[in-house]
């Protein structure tokens, strides 16, 4: 079996260590020369336009997928149009746009943000008016990480928002104290068979994520239910196939919807020591039609992103439980470069190595 992977990063590299144990052969496609994935594979390096490199990348595969969603959806298309492309590419385009994502949520009855488009600032200004001060002004498309955002607190803040981030393709929702972010992963095959990991739980500074929380403390199991639903409604919708998740606003007691991702998740990084089955293993049985993986835990799991530089690995490697994940990618500011996954019996069992971790990691207050 061979895989074709759009995008070369740590995604697609942890899909093919995932892959590797099962015989699967990989090819990648990007048009950084340089990507992550040209350690472990082979990388066809050209614009996502060049057609011809394409037709190359696609000789002799069986099924191709994307490891992120910023893939300009005409290359998916004209993939699709020649091979089994999945997740379909119809999530990706909905992904890949806020305010579709957005209605596609009211359309399925997920409680999300209230929201609006903004074309002017005169919609921004009748918008904020109807919603209410605090809002986040967000380009439609490209924004990940906190990029592409803007909180406006007061109606004196609207225009210099709106200059900002004019000459893009905007959308304006109400800002939301929350108390938890979450985010749910699901999988679901060719068949239409699904599984589900448990709600996680995430902490992010600056649009980062910096650690997440397996299974979330705050989630009683009814809301984990709740949440498992919304993905699943989704899913189904979208006529679903790989991975996807689903990011959630905890308020009150409530869940409100905030993104999706039609790809393997760093939320779900934990999957690889945590769960019976990875998420990038089980992406792999879904898009070749393998039976799925069950997903249930190995007890709790507490996984910190490495952002901007490498810390010391013997420190890092001496901490008990301790698991840790480089992506061959020079460090640089705010440059996701590997994470470490904490395994225990409990949550209160790695109090002390999250402790020692945070130190190895060098850590500063706000990043869990």
């Amino acid at each position: 079996m061979r895989v074709g992977v759009l995008g070369g990063g740590q995604l697609g590299r942890m899909l093919a260590l995932a892959g590797y144990q099962l015989g699967i052969e990989f090819r990648f496609f990007d048009p950084n020369a340089g990507a992550p994935v040209g350690q472990i594979g082979q990388l066809i390096a050209a614009e996502y336009s060049d057609h011809a490199a394409l037709e190359r990348f696609l000789e002799g595969l069986d099924v191709v997928t994307y490891e992120f969603e910023s893939i300009p959806v005409s290359t998916v298309r004209f993939v699709a149009e020649r091979m089994k492309v999945f997740p379909p590419v119809k999530a990706l385009a909905t992904a890949q746009d806020r305010l579709l994502e957005k209605q596609l949520f009211t359309d399925l009855d997920i409680p999300t943000p209230p929201f609006a488009a903004v074309d002017q600032i005169q919609d921004l200004q009748r918008a904020a008016a109807r919603i209410g001060l605090p809002v986040v002004l967000k380009t439609r498309r490209m924004g990940y990480d906190g990029k592409g955002q803007a909180v406006i607190r007061d109606a004196a803040s609207l225009e210099a928002a709106w200059i900002r981030l004019a000459g893009s393709q905007l959308l304006v929702e109400k800002y939301v104290e929350f108390q938890h972010e979450l985010s749910v992963i699901g999988v679901r095959d060719t068949a239409g068979r699904e599984v589900f990991y448990p709600p996680i739980e995430n902490v992010h500074r600056e649009g980062i994520l910096r650690k997440s929380i397996a299974p979330a403390p705050s989630v009683s199991p009814q809301l984990a239910a709740v949440a498992t639903n919304y993905c699943q409604r989704l899913m189904n919708r979208l006529a679903y196939v790989g991975v996807f998740a689903l990011e959630l606003f905890s308020v009150d007691g409530e869940l409100l919807a905030n993104e999706m991702a039609p790809r393997v998740h760093n939320s779900g990084h934990w999957t690889i020591e945590g769960a019976e089955t990875s998420q990038f293993e089980n992406h792999l049985r879904a898009i070749l039609s393998l039976p799925l993986g069950k997903a249930a835990l190995r007890g709790s799991s507490v996984m910190f992103n490495i952002i901007g530089h490498i810390p010391p690995m013997e420190r890092v490697m001496a901490i008990e439980g301790a698991h840790l994940h480089l992506y061959g990618k020079a460090p640089t500011e705010k440059r996701k470069v590997g994470h470490v996954t904490l395994v225990g019996p409990s949550l209160e069992d790695l109090e002390q190595g999250s402790g020692e971790l945070r130190l190895a990691l060098g850590l500063v207050r706000g990043d869990g």
